[in-house]
């Protein structure tokens, strides 16, 4: 970049693309790294933390990137495609430096840090952290918000009074605290910062967050969002956040999520832990999750969930569409719906066929499901094996089937996704990506 480059707050920054110079993306930002140095003098900003399409993170230098502008960093197209690993002179500007409570060096005031800007310094390939947002008075809420009063609050516009609540914008060397660790951080800006992540790439954010940073966010995110983030963390990660939620909250998390993958994770926990969290939970969830453990891991007892959209041979397709329709089922699950005679909870009555979700669209409002059901579709019983539920779905071209009982009783539904979960290999997630042989790859900090 030309020198004199304008300002960039890091907030801007925040998953937005990088592209090479052919204009093909080769991921997101998900992170900044910067190295503290002694004294007052600002950080130097290292590098960018690059999430690739694989979710596979990488450290890109600022000497590899070339133009950082109109939501987007472009980059030379060499890089290193090793996994980002975080040393001990380093700093993620997301995960660590942001919500931190610093004090201002004039007044000794504690203030909280919204924001900081970085610039690349003149007639250099160098950039240097340069200012700070913060707020006055208690620790701030949403970045979202914090941004928006950034416009009007700068100090070289008139704004930053002394108020409890209001922001300013100061050198780095305003403030102190930076070096210091951080207990109670707090989430709200990192949060804010990632809000419209799906629940799969903020799994991989707190993945690579340490410990105590990654508790922080969990406490901060609502019980349907940390629910949705626990499924898709890997094992490990799921233990040590619910262990470190108060139980009446943990038990809480858990009726959130999916009964199958709540099931598959309290089957983990020792047993002690396990019948204690159960004692907290509404009875008919308790039930659901004990009914499932009940079943091997492997099998479509153990995969399926308990609650498909299940019907009664009385109701309509305009019945079915509403149900169909409801935002907090997975696409699987809204594909088809089950119909069966009452009770239509899980186990039901006698399953009596499927209704494909394209059936529903092409039939009157008024019409029965029990005039569409497919009864020839073949079912699975609860202790099928995984090798036998993957030819089901080959064969079919589904992505759900229903589990069936010997006495004909609806018990769950298998979705393709738990499928391939338990078939792909443990770290499946933490897939390598590899670029053309040749390429030249550049060290990590260079």
């Amino acid at each position: 970049m030309a020198a004199g480059a304008p300002r960039i707050f890091v907030s801007h920054l925040a998953g937005v693309p990088a592209f090479d110079p052919n204009g093909d993306q080769v991921g997101r930002v998900r992170d900044l790294v910067v190295m503290l140095r002694v004294g007052r003098r600002p950080p130097r900003l290292l590098g960018l933390v690059v999430e690739l399409t694989t979710r596979r993170r990488i450290f890109l230098p600022m000497t590899r990137v070339t133009g950082v502008e109109s939501g987007q960093v472009i980059t030379t197209g060499v890089m290193n495609v090793r996994r980002f690993e975080q040393r001990p002179t380093e700093r993620l500007v997301f995960g660590e430096l942001l919500d931190r409570r610093v004090t201002l060096v004039e007044t000794g005031e504690e203030v909280t840090v919204l924001d900081l800007s970085v610039q690349q310094l003149p007639a250099r390939r160098d950039w240097e952290v340069d200012r700070v947002f913060v707020r006055r008075g208690k620790k701030a809420g949403a970045f979202r918000r914090a941004r928006d009063e950034r416009r009007v609050a700068l100090p070289w516009k008139g704004g930053g009074g002394r108020r409890a609540g209001e922001t300013l914008t100061v050198d780095w060397s305003a403030v102190t605290g930076f070096s210091l660790e951080e207990h109670g951080q707090g989430a709200e800006s990192l949060l804010a910062t990632f809000e419209q992540l799906r629940p799969a790439d903020l799994a991989n954010v707190l993945h690579h967050l340490s410990a105590k940073r990654r508790a922080e966010v969990a406490a901060a995110l609502d019980d349907d969002r940390l629910a949705d983030v626990l499924e898709e963390l890997p094992e490990d990660d799921q233990i040590e956040i619910l262990g470190k939620l108060k139980e009446e909250r943990a038990a809480d998390v858990l009726e959130a999520m999916d009964p199958d993958d709540a099931a598959d994770l309290l089957s983990e926990l020792p047993e002690q832990d396990k019948e204690r969290l159960l004692s907290l939970m509404q009875p008919a969830d308790a039930a659901d999750m004990r009914r499932l453990m009940s079943y091997e891991e492997h099998t479509a007892g153990g995969l399926m969930t308990t609650e498909p959209i299940v019907l009664r041979p009385d109701a309509t397709v305009a019945d079915a569409l509403a149900r169909v329709r409801n935002p907090d089922l997975s696409p699987a699950l809204a594909a088809q719906v089950y119909v069966c005679r009452p009770p239509d909870e899980t186990p039901t009555g006698k399953y009596l066929g499927t209704v494909h979700f394209q059936r529903l669209l092409r039939d009157p409002p008024y019409t029965l499901v029990s005039s569409l059901v497919d009864d020839d579709l073949q079912t699975l019983a609860p202790d099928a094996a995984l090798p036998v539920i993957a030819g089901f779905f080959a064969t079919y071209d589904m992505v759900a089937a229903p589990v069936v009982d010997e006495a004909g009783a609806l018990l769950g539904a298998v979705t393709v996704d738990d499928v391939l979960d338990h078939m792909l290999p443990d770290d499946w997630r933490e897939t390598e990506f590899h670029l053309d042989e040749g390429e030249e790859a550049a060290s990590h900090g260079s």
